[in-house]
C-alpha cells in the first residue's frame, strides 16, 4: 500500500514516542484491510520501546491489542467484509507448517511467529509495524472477529492481557471443583480473577498490599491472602490446584510453591528472565509440584477467548487516553498507576499533537 500512514514511534533506545510518517506493505489475496479505532497499552509496549530485551528494531510502531474496522480484504478472503468489528493481537503471521502452527498453537511456532510489531514480515521481508497508527494490514487467518456484546474499547486489552491470562486456565482444564490463586492485581492478574470466577473455581487473590479485598472481590475472588503475611501464606499450604503468577519482576517463587497441592502448578505468565532467588526443590519434589510457563494462545483459542467473554459478560476494565499522552501514559504504567490497562482512541491521532 502506497498511502501515508500517521502514528506513533520510538526511534532510537531513550527516545519519546512521537508522531512518524510511514507506508505499509500492498494488501495480497488474503489479506484484510482494518482502520484502527482501539488499541491497548501492553507492559511489552513498553519494554520494546526502551529495548529492555535488546531486541527492538527502530524504528519501533508498538501496539498488538488492536481493534478495528474492516475497509477492505483481498480476493480470496471469505470470512471478513467491510464494515466488520475486528481485532489483531500479538501475531500477523508464523510457518503455518510446524507441529504447534498444525495443533493450532502458533504463538509457539518452531520457526519463529511473526510479531505485529518489532518483527519481519516473512514474505517480503518488511518489517511489521503495530497499532499506535491509522490502519494495519493483516492475513485473514491472523484476524479475530469480535463478537456482538463486547465494548470494543474494552476488548482490545483481551487480545494480549486476556489471552494471557485465559490460555493457561484452559490448558490446565480449570473448572468446578478447582482452587486457583492468582498472584498480583494488574492487567493480568484481573482478567485472571474474572476468567477463573466465570469457570467455576473457587479463587483467591494473593498481593503484597493489604486493603484490595473490596476490589478483589468486584473482581471475582472469594478469598484475598497478603504474600507478605507469612501466617496467612502458611494457612494456605497444599491448598490450589493452579496458581497463576502475573509478576512482572523477579521475585520468591517458594512462598507461593507451598501454596500447591500434590500435583498443582505455578504457572509464569508475568516473568520473562531469570527467577531469583532459587526455587527450593523440596517443594517440588514432596508435592510432585511443577513450576511451568505459558504464552498468550493460539488464533482459534483466542476466538474462543472473545466468545466467551461475550456470554459471560467480561471485558478488561480500561482507562481511555489520547495518542498524545501515550508517554504521560508509560510513566504512569511504571508505577502501576492504571486500573487495569490503557487503550489509546486512536480517533485521537487525527488531532495535532501535545505541546
Amino acid at each position: 500500500m502506497t498511502d501515508i500512514l500517521n502514528g506513533y514511534a520510538a526511534t532510537a533506545p531513550g527516545a519519546l514516542l512521537a508522531p512518524f510518517q510511514f507506508t505499509r506493505r500492498h494488501p495480497r489475496i488474503d489479506d484484510v484491510v482494518i482502520e484502527i479505532e482501539y488499541c491497548g497499552v501492553c507492559h511489552s509496549d513498553l519494554h520494546q520501546v526502551h529495548n529492555d530485551w535488546g531486541n527492538t528494531r527502530y524504528p519501533l510502531v508498538p501496539g498488538h491489542e488492536i481493534i478495528g474496522r474492516v475497509i477492505d480484504v483481498g480476493a480470496t478472503v471469505t470470512r471478513f467484509k467491510a464494515g466488520d468489528i475486528v481485532g489483531v493481537g500479538c501475531l500477523v503471521d508464523s510457518c503455518g507448517d510446524c507441529s504447534p502452527c498444525c495443533e493450532g498453537e502458533e504463538q509457539y511456532c518452531l520457526n519463529k511467529p511473526t510479531p505485529t510489531y518489532n518483527g519481519v514480515d516473512r514474505h517480503d521481508g518488511r518489517p511489521t509495524y503495530g497499532g499506535y497508527s491509522e490502519r494495519i494490514i493483516v492475513s485473514e487467518k491472523f484476524v479475530l472477529r469480535i463478537p456482538d456484546g463486547l465494548d470494543p474499547k474494552a476488548a482490545a486489552p483481551l487480545l494480549c492481557a486476556g489471552i494471557t491470562s485465559y490460555s493457561p486456565l484452559r490448558r490446565w482444564n480449570i473448572g468446578r471443583g478447582h482452587k486457583v490463586a492468582v498472584v498480583g492485581l494488574g492487567g493480568l492478574g484481573h482478567m485472571g480473577l474474572k476468567f477463573a470466577k466465570a469457570m467455576g473455581a473457587e479463587v483467591t487473590l494473593i498481593t503484597r498490599s493489604a486493603g484490595k479485598e473490596q476490589e478483589a472481590r468486584r473482581l471475582g475472588a472469594d478469598h484475598v491472602l497478603v504474600s507478605s503475611d507469612l501466617a496467612q501464606i502458611g494457612l494456605a499450604a497444599g491448598n490450589f490446584d493452579l496458581v497463576l503468577d502475573t509478576i512482572p519482576t523477579p521475585h520468591d517463587l517458594n512462598p507461593y510453591l507451598s501454596t500447591l497441592r500434590l500435583n498443582g502448578t505455578l504457572v509464569l505468565v508475568g516473568l520473562i528472565g531469570p527467577i531469583a532467588p532459587a526455587v527450593h526443590s523440596g517443594l517440588l519434589v514432596t508435592g510432585r509440584r511443577s513450576i511451568a510457563g505459558s504464552a498468550i494462545g493460539g488464533v482459534e483459542q483466542m476466538q474462543e477467548m472473545l466468545d466467551f467473554c461475550a456470554a459471560h459478560d467480561i471485558n478488561c476494565d480500561v482507562e481511555m487516553i489520547r495518542i498524545q499522552d501515550i508517554n504521560r501514559a508509560y510513566e504512569r504504567l511504571l508505577k502501576s498507576d492504571v486500573r487495569y490497562r490503557f487503550v489509546i482512541d486512536m480517533e485521537s491521532l487525527k488531532s495535532r499533537p501535545a505541546d
